[in-house]
């Protein structure tokens, strides 16, 4: 079965976003992994927000690799070719593309679908990158969980500019 993998960038305080949507914190000096994490996937899953600002771009400068695009949404109407459009009960159409043959499912964001998905038992593991910033206000990472969650530590990497690669798969 495929798993969901929740993938992102936070600060060291758990916030995704600046408190203007910016993200200008992010490394993008070296590879970080990235590279390595999208031989593992080939879809990805992305809220309407998250989707019309990364994947939504049809000449992208974000350099992501070509995937199946799930967008989650339940007031979008129109992606672009080839992005299937989720709304309702997502519940039976996670569970039915996790049953797809395939590599893994890169949970992109944003933070309410996240939650969701979180909240449904969906995620599997989680990769965040944690940077070496305070950030002091925006977008927290989790919110709106409706209970703990255990998380079991798999790997760790720490990179010379202090960015801590941390990976967690669900107790």
């Amino acid at each position: 079965m495929r798993k969901v993998i929740l993938g992102l960038a936070l600060s060291l305080d758990s916030f995704i976003e600046g408190p203007n949507g910016e993200y200008d914190w992010c490394f993008t000096d070296q590879d970080y992994g990235l590279n390595e994490f999208y031989q593992k996937i080939d879809a990805v899953f992305v809220g309407r927000k998250s989707y019309e600002m990364s994947f939504g771009l049809e000449n992208n400068d974000f350099g992501f690799p070509k995937m199946q695009e799930y967008v989650f949404s339940n007031t979008m109407q129109e992606a672009k070719d080839g992005t299937t459009i989720i709304s309702g009960d997502i519940r039976p159409v996670v569970e039915a593309i996790k049953q797809q043959k395939g590599k893994d499912i890169w949970l992109f964001g944003g933070g309410s679908l996240t939650a969701s998905l979180m909240n449904l038992g969906l995620v599997d593991e989680l990769w965040l990158s944690v940077h070496p910033i305070l950030l002091g206000k925006g977008k927290p990472l989790f919110q709106g969980l409706q209970g703990r969650v255990s998380l079991q530590l798999t790997e760790t990497k720490t990179y010379e500019t202090g960015l801590v690669s941390l990976k967690y798969t669900i107790a």
